[in-house]
């Protein structure tokens, strides 16, 4: 058989294979994708507030020189705990002293120059009585006892004085707490009139953390309260938790104790203050932090699983299923995550379908179908 008529046959034989493809129905579309989803609810959720903030120290005592002089001695061991009353800094205090001194000489003679006019007051006025001197040289008499009393509550004051600069050239701990770094040398002159710089004392056994709030973010709250939709406590029952630089956070709760009634125009901010115990002093002055504040309660609040929200750059959105059983992206306003859920500000409603599963599967405008409940794994039947 030529090679012709093989390819001839052969095209023949497979004539009615193509012609049965060619009447074939095209193959099925494939079902809508499954979806597992949550059905938003209302609930009561606490209201949490996180801002960034620093410590403070609760007392700050700034050591300065109440006199003039040159030190002598430091006292104390830099960043050592210090109580209060201990001595830090000892000045030169001769100079002081032999002031001292001076005054207390002046207070004597002025008590001799009472005492002598105190007695010729007493013999004038039997003389006076007697006419044997003028009633004017008894008065001068008593006027010049009066002086000299005068001079007497004067050099007294002079003397307290000195005895108090005397007792300033060693310089003492105003209050108890963590004493830093000596500002000041031995040798070095100190000055009263400039209010030399010693060294400085924090109080750290419990401290302040300082933040703001916006003041678009108060009027919210404001709203909010007004409304209904936020109860919050009074500004002393505000609970305020930490967290560290490294994400850890404090076992330590403190409670707000400040809140600025004027807006910074610089910032646009209010000032808040919250207290903390500080045990162990483990947190220290200008440490950052992140303060979470239990600003209350939402009564009608909105929790939803943080994997089914979706944020892109500032925004954020949730894909939800339509009551056409369609997919509907919502964008929705987030605020704090509350273990593995995100508090929902705005954007859903309770009734809303959010998909939490299959969202890998899905676009806007889809159809899917809702997968059922897992159901509950049948329970063993008693042994008899």
């Amino acid at each position: 058989m030529s090679r012709v008529r093989r390819l001839a046959l052969s095209a023949i034989c497979a004539l009615p294979l193509v012609l049965a493809a060619c009447g074939a129905e095209p193959p099925a579309a494939p079902p809508p994708p499954e979806v597992g989803i949550v059905t938003v609810q209302a609930q009561s959720i606490p209201n949490v507030i996180e801002l960034p903030g620093r410590i403070q120290a609760y007392r700050t005592s700034e050591v300065r020189a109440r006199v003039d002089g040159i030190i002598e001695a430091r006292l104390y061991d830099e960043g050592s705990d210090v109580a209060a009353g201990k001595g830090l800094f000892q000045i030169d205090p001769r100079q002081l002293r032999a002031s001292s001194n001076a005054v207390l000489a002046q207070l004597e003679r002025a008590q001799a120059t009472a005492a002598n006019a105190g007695q010729v007051v007493s013999r004038y006025q039997g003389l006076v009585a007697d006419q044997a001197i003028s009633k004017q040289e008894y008065d001068a008499a008593v006027a010049q006892q009066r002086t000299a009393q005068a001079d007497v509550s004067l050099a007294r004051a002079q003397l307290e004085s000195a005895r108090l600069n005397l007792g300033y050239s060693t310089v003492t701990a105003p209050i108890s707490g963590r004493v830093g770094r000596a500002q000041v040398t031995e040798g070095a002159l100190v000055s009263a009139s400039g209010g030399t710089l010693l060294t400085t004392i924090e109080q750290i056994d419990r401290i302040y953390v300082n933040f703001s709030q916006s003041s678009s973010d108060l009027l919210e709250i404001r709203r909010n309260m007004a409304s209904g939709k936020l109860s919050i406590p009074t500004l002393g029952r505000v609970e305020v938790q930490l967290v560290l630089e490294d994400g850890t956070p404090s076992p330590v709760v403190g409670h707000l104790d400040f809140l600025d009634l004027s807006i910074d125009e610089a910032t646009g901010t209010a000032a808040l203050r919250a207290e903390f115990a500080n045990p162990g002093q483990t947190l220290l002055p200008g440490q950052f932090v992140r303060a979470r504040i239990h600003a209350g309660t939402r009564p009608d609040g909105i929790l939803i699983p943080q994997r089914a929200v979706q944020i892109t750059g500032q925004a954020a959105s949730v894909m939800v299923v339509g009551p056409d059983g369609k997919v509907l992206a919502k964008p929705v306003r987030l605020g704090d995550l509350q273990g593995d859920k995100w508090v929902i500000l705005d954007g859903l409603k309770p009734g809303d379908r959010v998909i939490v599963a299959g969202l890998q599967k899905v676009a806007p405008g889809q159809a899917v179908r809702i997968a059922k409940p897992a159901a509950a794994k049948a329970q063993p039947a008693p042994s008899r």
